[in-house]
């Protein structure tokens, strides 16, 4: 297991800066594979202290993710920004900022004030200095900005958000294809769960690109399409593991954690890694580089790590506008106004735009359809105080204790979170939260008419939700699956019908419950796991099968005979998932839509549910026609199901031929199945200055695994990875510095440090590096020191 080689940096050794604010010195040790730890004798002067190196390692990505979520894309890339602009601004935090930071408790503000002073020390710092200033500013002509505190809160569209993506994709096949269509389409949770057409909702009036503008918002426009169509909802995407174990499955004897959140790949990584030390606190862990604090990580009394507790915080709203004045709503027994505001959008090269923001009682606005009548408006938990997602780790990265650890969960608001803890007196526990709307008779499955029928009564209070403490089995894991307990009553108190599909979690579940001698490296290499279950329910039904195609005869021996890894070395795995996604899946859901609809309404239907190419997907609706098909594939379904895998082999079979050559043997996922990382404006910068950096691409590498796999690597239809866990972390409770963690491609996200791509080997390698912590340690690995000195006061 080891680290990567040591690449010094390219400035000097020793650094010293004067920053101004600071009361006294803060040290900074940047280790050996790009760790800083920070060292300061005051909370105030260690938070000024992390916002400015966060500015040193991260300034453009910092800067771009500021500009983004505040609709200030078009100031410095011009016009063809500002719809994404206008959307951003529609979902920004627009209550009091009182309210706000109150939300959070008394330590958040102060905390947000030195941070992003810090960064405006950095920014002050590179217009003097023009040699800090980051590549990417020089080359696209423009300054970073200077912060304001609220920025940190301000911001909501960087969070992770997905219901209203399934509101919508529900309500539009319920309108096309009807219930049994959307059966097909995605499961629901708990089950049995019938879906009910809110009274008064006409789905007719739904149109097909009413969330836009919510898209617009919450996706990054770089990922967008080429064509220019909005980008897709990531819904899937984005997941994670997470576990503890007691001492009694330990092989020291003392509780671990593990972590591995899921996001899109991006270059620099969305995470940094950091250690905050001031009197009073000591933590160290991951977040994300633009706010304060670390939300995965520990404090040498407790360690924490989250996974997505996918609550259900959004519904959209479909109004009855006036024929004589589109913009007033039925509500009630009468109209009501819609708020217009307006604000000017500075733009590049030309004049300010007007953006025309509207708003009505529930939210903002994201389509308006005077033709029909009708508007549609957001109602997101999200957007209410307290609410910026991870700011509220700031309330529990210093808890001494796991009963300190989850009272600050309580007030936790979003995301949903799974929290799973581990503390050194041996407590382990989970305890999933973030708020929960209470829908008095309705439960947000369906969007709903916006006339004052379908109103929030408030919030369910923290500790309806369920939690844990001190497993039987010695051990707790989650990964986004449906855990809440039997009898727990979702149908009174719903958090959510749309959980993950449960495979990473049940294998997960089966190893860990496999032994009680478990080390940091084994659970390294669990997060890593390429084990299909999908793929191992499947091959039972081959056993038995026989063709005489000969290529099909090879596929079924090839898959029999297979351990079921998606190993990037497997040519067994390589035809699966050619076959399972490309050529099954489509072929499963064909037949069971030709039961319901005419041929070429099937083809139509099947292009609506078929999931998103790039997205984890999900198997449990194919598994189940595999499995358990009933009467969904015909009279004679057991008959149906082998002429499908017969087929569909066949075709699977000659794709792969025609993709690694016709030499199976010599076939491998890895050759298909790849990561590489592109800096977000590539496009960009080779459209403004004729090439594209060296550095605006880091890799390939061959990789392993599905987002059906505890390694979960989500890829596109070119096999490109698009998502999965580059942060790493695994955690030894009480042996600090046996700890280890993965940030790839590397600490920095300037491409002149040599910690800007010196983790993507070892990370594409399924490798980690320890997580220093003790004084003595950080100093043995210490490879550079930054001194931030305070600055002399001006006249």
């Amino acid at each position: 297991m080891g680290g990567s080689q040591k690449v010094p940096d390219t400035q000097e050794s020793q650094t010293v800066f004067a920053v101004a604010g600071l009361g006294a010195p803060v040290e900074i040790r940047i280790d050996r594979w790009g760790v800083p730890h920070l060292y300061a004798s005051s909370r105030q002067d260690l938070f000024l202290a992390q916002g400015f190196n966060a500015a040193r390692d991260r300034l453009f990505q910092i800067d771009l993710w500021r500009r983004r979520g505040l609709g200030l894309l078009s100031e410095v890339f011009g016009e063809r920004y500002l719809e994404h602009d206008r959307a951003a601004r529609l979902f920004l935090y627009r209550g009091a900022m009182d309210d706000e930071w109150r939300s959070y408790g008394p330590d958040v503000e102060p905390a947000a004030r030195a941070f992003t002073a810090g960064v405006n020390a950095f920014v002050e710092l590179c217009r003097r200095q023009r040699e800090l200033l980051p590549r990417e500013f020089e080359l696209l002509g423009y300054e970073p900005s200077l912060w304001e505190p609220s920025d940190v809160a301000r911001i909501r569209s960087h969070g992770l958000h997905y219901n209203l993506g399934e509101e919508v994709s529900r309500a539009l096949t319920l309108r096309d294809f009807g219930p049994q269509v959307e059966e097909l389409r995605r499961v629901r949770e708990p089950s049995p769960h019938r879906l009910r057409l809110p009274e008064g909702l006409d789905l007719s009036v739904i149109p097909d690109d009413v969330l836009r503008v919510y898209r617009l918002a919450t996706v990054a426009p770089w990922a967008a399409p080429s064509a220019g169509s909005p980008p897709p909802s990531r819904a899937g995407l984005d997941g994670s593991n997470n576990w503890v174990l007691d001492a009694s499955r330990t092989a020291t004897g003392r509780p671990m954690l593990a972590n591995d959140p899921h996001r899109a790949l991006t270059l620099p990584s969305l995470r940094y890694l950091v250690h905050l030390t001031a009197p009073g606190l000591d933590v160290v862990g991951g977040g994300e580089p633009a706010l304060p604090g670390v939300s995965i990580g520990h404090n040498g009394r407790i360690a924490f790590g989250l996974t997505i507790f996918p609550i259900d915080q959004e519904d959209l709203y479909v109004y009855r506008t006036d024929p004589e004045d589109p913009t007033r709503y039925r509500y009630g027994d009468g109209w009501e106004s819609m708020v217009r505001v307006t604000e000017q959008v500075p733009v590049r090269g030309g004049n300010d735009a007007e953006a025309e923001l509207w708003f009505t009682r529930h939210g903002p606005v994201i389509r308006r359809l005077p033709e029909r009548n009708a508007a549609f408006a957001v109602r997101a938990a999200w957007l209410e105080p307290g609410m910026a997602p991870y700011l509220g780790s700031m309330n529990y990265m210093g808890a001494e204790s796991a009963e300190d650890f989850t009272e600050a969960m309580r007030a936790w608001g979003s995301p949903g979170e799974n929290q799973v803890y581990a503390a050194t007196d041996g407590t382990v526990g989970w305890m999933p939260a973030g708020r929960v709307p209470v829908r008095p008779g309705w439960d947000g499955t369906l969007p709903v008419p916006g006339d004052g029928r379908y109103e929030w009564a408030g919030r369910h209070e923290p500790g309806t939700l369920p939690s844990a403490r001190g497993p039987q089995d010695g051990w707790i894991a989650t990964a986004n699956q449906m855990n809440l307990p039997p009898g727990y009553p979702n149908a009174e108190r719903t958090v959510t019908y749309d959980w993950y599909a449960p495979y990473r979690y049940r294998r997960i579940a089966e190893t860990l419950e496999s032994r009680h001698d478990w080390t940091v490296e084994d659970c390294v290499g669990l997060q890593s796991d390429y084990v299909s279950l999908p793929a191992r329910s499947i091959q039972p039904l081959l056993s038995g099968l026989t063709s005489d195609d000969p290529r099909v005869a090879q596929a079924l021996e090839m898959l029999r005979d297979w351990d079921a890894r998606l190993s990037a070395d497997s040519s067994a795995a390589a035809l699966f998932e050619i076959w399972f996604r490309r050529h099954l899946r489509p072929a499963l859901l064909r037949s069971a839509l030709r039961q319901l609809l005419p041929a070429d309404r099937a083809e139509e239907a099947l292009v609506r549910i078929l999931p998103a190419e790039d997205a984890a997907a999900d198997a449990r609706v194919d598994l189940g026609l595999l499995l358990a098909p009933g009467d969904r594939l015909g009279p004679d379904p057991a008959r149906e199901v082998r002429r499908i895998i017969l087929d569909s082999l066949a075709g699977a079979f000659a794709e792969a031929e025609s993709l690694l050559g016709g030499d199976p043997g010599s076939w491998q996922w890895g050759t298909l199945h790849h990561s590489l990382l592109r800096h977000p404006l590539a496009e960009l910068l080779r459209e403004r200055t004729g090439s594209e950096p060296e550095w605006a691409s880091v890799g390939p590498a061959p990789r392993g695994g599905s987002g059906d796999t505890v390694g979960a690597a989500a890829y596109t239809s070119a096999f490109r990875q698009s998502g999965g866990a580059t942060f790493r972390l695994v955690v030894d409770v009480g042996s600090w510095d046996e700890s280890m963690a993965m940030n790839s491609p590397g600490q920095s996200g300037d491409p002149r440090s040599g910690h800007y791509r010196d983790l993507f080997d070892a990370w594409a390698a399924d490798s980690a590096f320890p997580l220093l912590y003790s004084r003595p340690t950080v100093e043995e690995h210490t490879e550079r020191i930054v001194t931030l000195r305070p600055a002399p006061e001006g006249p």
